[in-house]
């Protein structure tokens, strides 16, 4: 099985770098077979060039840049289309994730044999450095509010480190969002229709250079709409997008 990880870049200049190389080796070193493809997110620093030098240096890495306009959600889904592994991971360019947790979310993909694997970095065992406290209020009461409308367990929704088989990236389009919202867009559908799932506590580090692209005035009724955009089709869909039903005759 071939590990497919995108990395949505914009302006990250001061850390794709290491992001990437740290990401390779620890792949490599397990023999799993990967490929990472960068999205150069309409950068104005040096992020193409660096990500450029990467992509001429270690096979294994693909440079895509997203056309205008530039946004999280524009450069997720161009990083998808290009995308060719069987599994597929989202994977932040600031370095707030963590190889060794990718490797355990394809290890636990492959053995348990489900659709997705969702991180948490809200368990016991995950350990969580310097977030900052309004967004980390935020951020619980977002994934509270979510938790109660779809009656689910999972704590961590708006975690944009997950990991998909392509089926399952084949199977919720279209994708709407255009900015942070896809973080819930995507595993929502996937519950809503029908994919399975396992839940592992992962790590995340606050960025170490660069600052934040999440813009949270902005993003409140971007997240609204994508909440109840899903939401409604569980409703009102009868199931027809339910991976059961996805092709049954009339």
């Amino acid at each position: 099985m071939k590990l497919s990880v995108v990395i949505p870049a914009r302006n990250e200049a001061g850390c794709i770098d290491r992001t990437v190389r740290d990401l390779h080796s620890h792949l490599a070193q397990r023999d799993i077979d990967h490929e990472i493809v960068v999205v150069n997110d309409n950068s104005t620093d040096e992020t193409p060039h660096i990500a450029a030098l990467l992509e001429a240096e270690i096979p294994a890495v693909r440079l895509v840049h997203n056309t205008p306009p530039n946004g999280f959600g524009f450069a997720v889904r161009r990083g998808l289309e290009n995308a060719c592994g069987d599994a597929i991971a989202i994977y932040m360019a600031d370095a707030s994730d963590s190889p060794a947790d990718l490797q355990r979310f394809f290890e636990t993909l492959q053995a348990e044999n489900v659709d997705c694997v969702f991180g948490t970095r809200f368990h016991r065992d995950s350990r969580v450095v310097d977030y900052p406290g309004f967004k980390l209020f935020l951020n619980r009461t977002a994934n509270f509010f979510i938790r109660v409308l779809f009656g689910l367990r999972y704590n961590d929704m708006t975690n944009a480190f997950k990991l998909y088989r392509r089926e399952v990236i084949q199977g919720i389009q279209p994708l709407l969002s255009q900015h942070f919202n896809i973080t819930v867009e995507i595993p929502l559908k996937a519950i809503v229709r029908g994919y399975s799932y396992r839940v592992v506590p992962n790590d995340w580090f606050n960025r170490r250079s660069g600052e934040s692209k999440l813009k949270i005035r902005e993003m409140g009724s971007r997240y609204l709409f994508i909440v109840l955009y899903c939401l409604l089709e569980k409703w009102l869909s009868r199931g027809d997008y339910h991976r059961e039903n996805r092709h049954r005759l009339p």
